[in-house]
């Protein structure tokens, strides 16, 4: 506004030098100049010698006129500016409080898995010996661990914020759908850990039901939980590899073959995930030689025997596969698919296993791996969107979340599995959060 002043001001000025003229000295100017001829009004062709006082008190309307203008269209400015600023960040406001902001940083998308662990003691968000779906292996509080600090941590990322989990409003965003886990063990234990989440806001807890009355075991190919008030069900498929074992097929082969691992053939328990509205796979934990090798399994290609290929190799080729199979078979506008990378062990050197009280604050080298490496480069080529959840990372600092000797069996130490409650459920509300974002924005 002090520009618009300053120029008025101005103006004033030379249009009062000019009324000082006598008519017939301007009279000539006037009409000649093109600012005259731009402001003379069609009355000034009579003769009088009122056309000038009349051109002054034009242009002298015209620039306020120009001023109230002006004046408007700043504070439309003014008001399309702040609505822009402020409600994007009034963000959601439903039960989940998503924040569009605090999802965006930079005009980029925020990295969540770039954060740290902070004690939060509203967690756990459940109690397992209240979850009939909670395996007693993985209950720690429940088999005797006598601190419970490891159940007060939440992750928080650096430059945002992953939601708080809420349940009421999840739930009704589920109902319908049908969210499948494809895995090994590992996802079993995030199956278990997103159903009690999600129980938690039932009041009858009967509508929630196993669909074929099994128990959890840890062979078990199949498992279902219906949440008949919501009609949706979470699912477990049990494909450790997410390949297809095989028996051999080349008698001529060397004693120590006892079977395979047909590298180019998804799982033949693949047409039931398809239809799924989220599919969330991994795989992992059984791609050592202690899983393969050291039990006569080595990997087939084709009809070919492939005795030299290593490990890293072969779960390349088994990504691929998988890749190969997520774009002919499934819909993007129907199914999303999500891929959760390794998720690190705390075993010693000498295989044996110390569950630490807090979390550690060197991950010795267990942030990388080689697998989560290898499932970010095959997913970023697919031309069907596919999510990671990078959990490699922010697990490593977890050695306070392990099983250890808290399971149903204490003479058998476990740094590979999770505690329940524990981590599997931040990387639940991390997956939700995938999940419904979009739904937000």
């Amino acid at each position: 506004m002090s520009s618009f002043t300053k120029s008025t001001s101005f103006n004033r000025r030379a249009l009062s030098s000019l009324a000082v003229e006598s008519p017939r000295s301007t009279s000539s100017t006037a009409f000649n100049s093109p600012v005259g001829s731009a402001f003379a009004s069609p009355r000034t062709f009579g003769g009088s010698p009122r056309p000038y006082t009349n051109r002054l008190k034009e242009i002298s309307y015209l620039f306020q006129v120009l001023i109230v203008a002006g004046t408007l269209v700043s504070f439309l400015v003014i008001i399309a500016g702040g609505y822009l600023y402020v409600v994007p960040s009034l963000g959601y406001n439903g039960a989940l409080q998503f924040n569009t902001s605090s999802v965006v940083t930079d005009d980029k998308e925020c990295d969540v898995f770039d954060g740290n662990w902070v004690v939060d003691d509203s967690y756990p968000l459940y109690n397992a010996s209240e979850c009939p779906f909670v395996e007693r292996g993985f209950n720690c509080l429940g088999n005797g661990r006598g601190h419970d600090e490891y159940l007060k941590w939440r992750w928080k990322p650096k430059h945002c914020n992953v939601p708080r989990f809420q349940v009421g409003d999840v739930l009704e965003r589920l109902r319908g759908k049908r969210i499948v886990f494809v895995g090994d063990s590992m996802s079993r234990t995030q199956w278990e850990s997103l159903i009690c989440m999600l129980m938690t806001g039932l009041d009858d807890k009967r509508s929630v039901y196993e669909v074929n009355g099994n128990n959890i075991t840890k062979r078990i190919r199949f498992l279902g939980v219906r949440f008949g008030s919501f009609n949706f069900t979470v699912e477990f498929y049990r494909s450790v590899f997410l390949v297809q074992p095989g028996k051999l097929l080349r008698w001529h082969a060397p004693k120590r073959v006892k079977s395979t691992l047909k590298l180019d053939v998804l799982d033949v328990i693949n047409h039931e995930w398809s239809s799924a509205d989220y599919l969330v796979f991994n795989t992992g934990q059984w791609w050592v030689p202690g899983k393969l090798f050291e039990t006569g399994c080595y990997f087939q290609v084709g009809n070919s025997l492939r005795l030299g290929m290593s490990i890293p190799a072969a779960y390349r080729v088994a990504l691929e596969t998988w890749a190969s199979w997520i774009e002919k078979s499934i819909d993007p506008n129907k199914t999303r698919v999500l891929f959760r990378t390794f998720e690190p062990s705390h075993w010693s050197d000498h295989r044996s296993c110390n569950v630490t009280k807090y979390p550690t604050p060197d991950t010795q080298g267990r942030d990388k791996s080689i697998f989560s490496e290898m499932i970010k480069e095959v997913v970023k080529n697919m031309t069907v969107p596919v999510s990671v959840l990078d959990v490699t990372s922010m697990s490593a600092f977890r050695s306070d979340g392990h099983v250890g000797l808290w399971s149903d069996n204490p003479l058998v130490p476990d740094c590979s599995h999770w505690c329940l409650p524990g981590v599997p459920d931040i990387w639940n509300e991390i997956l939700l959060f995938f999940l419904f974002r979009q739904q937000v924005q």
